[in-house]
């Protein structure tokens, strides 16, 4: 190879010097370490390219790196290669004349297409002006056997003007910037792009949504709970299609539903069990009960968590009867309240059922009483609710769905919202901790962290505190300022609880999940009881008390909650005040057993001061003064 001219050299860096003058980088939203943990979580090859096209400005790098942020989040390889970051680098000796910009769009094409082939979705924002460039770089995967992508961030050129802090486009017009894309050279628009995006008018958030949603239906992205901001409910909002849903049930054969069944049929059409459209199929049943999970996904390569078989009961003579058939209608006290498509009948070994989520099949135990005067049979099929559930007990309006509590988050402006299960009597300790919680986030730099005071409103057992006075014990403690009301939604969980523990904890946070929460705290024992046979374990309680937290925090399909440990309080006698228990000075605390507190409400002694605000209490004792004997 002959040697180059003299100054051949000199040029070519006085050259690369001056085309990397307009360029500056662009930090990722994903470092290092995050790309780490939850690489590969998703199972299944998902590789291809999403090329994002459009003037300077338009808000394709914006749109990438937050989609790269989504995906990664998810388990889902991502990487964004950014057009002013790839010439700082691989592309730093091109310039903007046309062969040079064919030339850059070549080699991203490439390397695009290596990051594709290795299982990554690449995410390429580049202004790439020319058509037949574009056209090379599909071709590029094409050949490749390589899904591809071409998104136009459509924005009008006066829109990316405003957004010019690089103050490029003021150069172009001033001629300093020659060949510059919308004002000295031609931006060919796509005549085909698989979609094209308006950022005008429209947040990150919402333009990346659009992506999100193609990404889903291609199969790239599994349908996962967190990819929804609308959860499918399974009642109809029209009139006219609940009077479509009855008529059609006066002609099937129907089968009758428990109280409890009619609150697990409100769970799931208000979609706190999302993805189940319905009460588990055999498949679904066995994967709760053996994985904590359900497969879910275009290609069912996702596992969401569900830990807890939702199913309803048939009696043999009720399979004989009703196997046949194509639908059904469930009946609640002689009204129809849904139809349940394609019934799927199988049988219920109640043994393995209550070994696997309760620990134990002993028949004391309140739940397993249920199960065990079960049919012999579970039905599983989609659910069509005719419309929905109310008690007309003056508590419906607590019973806020997963989307009315979104909108409730969202008219708050909340950054963070924390989650607090509980099924007991609000006292300070309780309020202490959620305040406690609400100053931590606050000091991590959320600006308006709220609480979702969530109190278990299904089916629990005889004795505990009725939700009616729960609710009222509640709104006295709102009322007396201990919680703010500006920062807290108090709503109904409408699950019936089932004292599974761990199990059941794992439930319980999915659900918060679904509602929008991405804190949740957890407490000591959570769903917790004591063992049917005192004499079972040293400790006399059923489950570790540790054990709920732990789980949680290791609990497969809850990666977009933070679990929060419950910090123990108890009532500090030098302080006259429920405070954070200090084993320093554990003689100074005193426990207040929840069997203390129901002996003191009974006798109508007072609790000392500082446990429990004062009116709230009132409504507990009067609760338990008004009890039949024993």
């Amino acid at each position: 190879m002959p040697n180059p001219p003299i100054g051949f050299y000199s040029h070519i860096k006085r050259r690369c010097l001056q085309v990397a003058t307009n360029v500056t980088e662009q930090k990722h939203h994903v470092t290092r370490e995050t790309r780490g943990r939850n690489l590969g979580l998703c199972r299944g090859f998902r590789g291809c390219t999403v090329w994002l096209t459009g003037l300077s400005g338009a808000g394709k790098t914006s749109i990438a790196f937050e989609l790269e942020a989504y995906l990664v989040s998810r388990g889902i390889p991502a990487y964004g290669l950014d057009g002013d970051n790839i010439r700082t680098g691989l592309n730093k000796n091109l310039g903007f004349t046309p062969a040079d910009r064919e030339e850059n769009i070549r080699r991203v094409g490439e390397v695009a297409k290596l990051f594709a082939d290795s299982g990554v979705v690449s995410i390429c924002s580049f202004v790439s002006p020319f058509a037949d460039d574009r056209e090379m770089a599909r071709k590029i995967h094409q050949d490749a056997g390589l899904k591809f992508y071409e998104i136009f961030v459509d924005t009008p050129l006066d829109v990316c003007e405003t957004r010019d802090v690089k103050g490029l486009y003021k150069k172009a017009r001033e001629g300093v910037i020659k060949g510059f894309t919308g004002i000295t050279q031609e931006y060919e628009r796509p005549q085909h792009p698989e979609l094209v995006v308006s950022t005008a008018g429209y947040t990150v958030r919402e333009s990346t949504q659009l992506l999100v949603t193609l990404l889903e239906q291609e199969g790239i992205i599994p349908r996962s709970l967190r990819d929804v901001d609308q959860l499918p409910e399974l009642y109809p909002s029209e009139v006219s299609e609940a009077d479509a849903l009855r008529h059609e049930a006066e002609s099937l054969p129907a089968l009758s539903i428990s109280t409890v069944e009619l609150q697990w049929v409100q769970v799931l059409s208000e979609g706190w069990a999302y993805p189940l459209r319905g009460f588990m199929r055999e498949d679904e049943y066995l994967q709760t009960l053996h994985f904590n999970t359900l497969q879910s996904g275009l290609d069912v390569s996702y596992r969401e968590n569900h830990s807890v078989p939702i199913v309803l009961s048939a009696s043999a003579e009720d399979k004989q009867r009703l196997e046949d058939a194509s639908a059904l209608t469930l009946q609640y006290e002689g009204k129809a309240v849904a139809i349940l498509r394609r019934p799927e009948f199988y049988y219920q070994r109640k043994e393995e059922r209550l070994c696997r989520q309760f620990g134990t099949s002993n028949p004391n135990h309140p739940y397993s009483k249920q199960v065990y005067e079960s049919g012999d049979y579970l039905v599983g099929g989609e659910l069509a609710v005719i419309e929905r559930i109310r008690w007309l007990d003056g508590l419906d309006q607590y019973r806020l769905t997963p989307n009315e509590l979104r909108c409730r988050f969202k008219e708050l402006n909340a950054d963070a919202i924390f989650a607090f299960q509980l099924r007991n009597p609000i006292h300070n300790g309780h309020a202490l901790l959620m305040q406690d919680t609400k100053r931590q986030l606050l000091e991590r730099g959320f600006k308006q962290p709220v609480l979702l005071l969530h109190p278990l409103g299904g089916w629990t057992k005889d004795d505990d505190v009725p939700l009616q006075v729960r609710m009222a014990q509640h709104q006295a403690v709102l009322d007396a300022g201990v919680l703010r009301r500006e920062d807290t939604v108090l709503a109904i969980f409408p699950s019936p609880m089932m004292y599974a523990g761990p199990t059941e904890v794992q439930w319980h946070a999915k659900a918060r999940m679904n509602a929008g929460a991405n804190f949740y705290i957890v407490g000591r024992d959570p769903a917790g009881m004591p063992h049917p046979d005192k004499q079972a374990y040293p400790d006399g309680n059923l489950y570790d008390a540790t054990h709920g937290a732990r789980v949680l925090k290791m609990a497969q399909g809850l990666d977009s909650m933070e679990i929060l440990p419950f910090r123990v309080a108890a009532y500090d006698k030098t302080a006259s005040r429920m405070a954070f228990f200090e084993p320093q000075r554990k003689d100074d605390f005193e426990f207040i057993s929840g069997t203390k507190m129901r002996s003191l409400a009974k006798t109508g002694a007072m609790p000392p001061d500082g446990f429990m605000e004062p009116h709230a209490w009132k409504i507990l004792a009067t609760y338990y003064q008004n009890l039949p004997q024993a």
